[in-house]
């Protein structure tokens, strides 16, 4: 489909991190039981977020399960199939020069049934965050990806003030806003969790505070993988999942996928993203499920930081609806009970159209 994609790159050239050494690193063991499937729940509704290659990897779901997804937070990333088989230059993203180009690409691989109608994208509610002080993805590669969105009409929301690095932000962020480090929470005393969900939903109850009440559960993502082995596919064999008590008790309740970046995953940092990425606060009060699925570092694939692939270090199709880490992802959300439902009329979304 593309040719490239075979080149190996050290991720550290092209996102302007440190090297990691698969040696050096402290893998932090998972405080959950031993893990089993997911559960079936009544979900009524599919978003999708994330930072960095998730946020790559965010775009890439959205945009190749559009049938799927109600809405998506793109947090410092930028454009569908950005990578083009090879991380080597951002500069590829640039609006003037290939933005067109990306876009025609979608229409086509639309048309030809590798991902789902770029119709489907008009009125979806995209939330965008982007760092002023973000020194790995530029002002140029972010915008571009608002561009892409606003070319196929979704409904954007563009955050762009903070004087932020390149990190998840949260309330509960324990780094300075400006840091860039691991492990990527930053605090820019704002709430862009309340935010995206509000652009989501239109409304969003406040956060819950103090002890959760939900469950952050380990389940196997093996089990989801093609070939059964999700580190084959550069994914740990575990995921975690948190379940408000409502939602296990079987209300109706919405999917949030949230995929974490670069040295980000739980083999590095443990629970960490999600016991402070604000998210699960906002779970316990607003009826939703938050799944993180979890990419490991690895050799073969070549992937030494634990990114999500959105440069084609798992194959030339990494951006179609057969790429076996997405493949992987739509398994879980529809194990968990989200699957594609009857689409809106044009427009502003229409907030519970959505019905699995």
């Amino acid at each position: 489909m593309r040719s490239g994609f075979q080149r190996r790159v050290a991720l550290a050239s092209a996102a302007g991190l440190a090297a990691v050494s698969l040696a050096a690193v402290s893998v932090v063991a998972p405080a959950s039981a031993a893990a089993s499937g997911l559960p079936r729940l009544d979900i009524t509704g599919v978003y999708v977020t994330g930072v960095s290659s998730g946020g790559f990897m965010a775009t890439q779901l959205q945009v190749a399960y559009s049938g799927t997804f109600d809405g998506a937070a793109i947090v410092a990333a930028g454009p569908y199939d950005c990578g083009q088989g090879t991380v080597t230059d951002f500069a590829s993203c640039d609006i003037g020069a290939s933005l067109p180009a990306l876009e025609k690409q979608a229409v086509t691989w639309s048309a030809r049934g590798l991902i789902d109608p770029v119709s489907d994208l008009a009125g979806k509610p995209v939330y965008v965050y982007h760092g002023t002080l973000d020194p790995v993805v530029s002002s140029i590669v972010s915008g571009a990806g608002v561009a892409f969105y606003q070319h196929f009409k979704a409904d954007v929301e563009y955050h762009n003030q903070d004087p932020a690095g390149h990190g998840w932000p949260t309330p509960d962020g324990v780094l300075p806003c400006s840091v860039t480090a691991a492990p990527f929470l930053i605090n820019c005393g704002d709430d862009p969790e309340g935010q995206m969900l509000a652009h989501w939903l239109g409304s969003v109850n406040a956060p819950h505070k103090g002890t959760p009440e939900g469950t952050l559960s380990s389940f196997s993502q093996d089990r989801y993988a093609p070939g059964g082995s999700a580190p084959a596919l550069g994914m740990g064999s575990t995921g975690l999942l948190y379940t408000p008590p409502a939602c296990a008790r079987g209300a109706a309740c919405k999917l949030v996928v949230a995929l974490h970046g670069c040295l980000g995953g739980q083999y590095l940092t443990g629970e960490e993203f999600p016991r402070r990425g604000n998210l699960d606060t906002y779970a316990d009060t607003n009826h939703l499920v938050i799944l993180y699925p979890q990419a490991i570092a690895s050799l073969q694939p070549y992937n030494p930081q634990g990114c999500w692939d959105w440069w084609g270090y798992d194959g030339p199709d990494f951006a179609v609806k057969k790429a076996p880490q997405m493949v992987t992802i739509m398994n879980m959300v529809h194990a968990l009970g989200g699957r594609p439902g009857p689409r809106p009329a044009p427009g502003r979304r229409q907030p519970g159209w959505w019905r699995g």
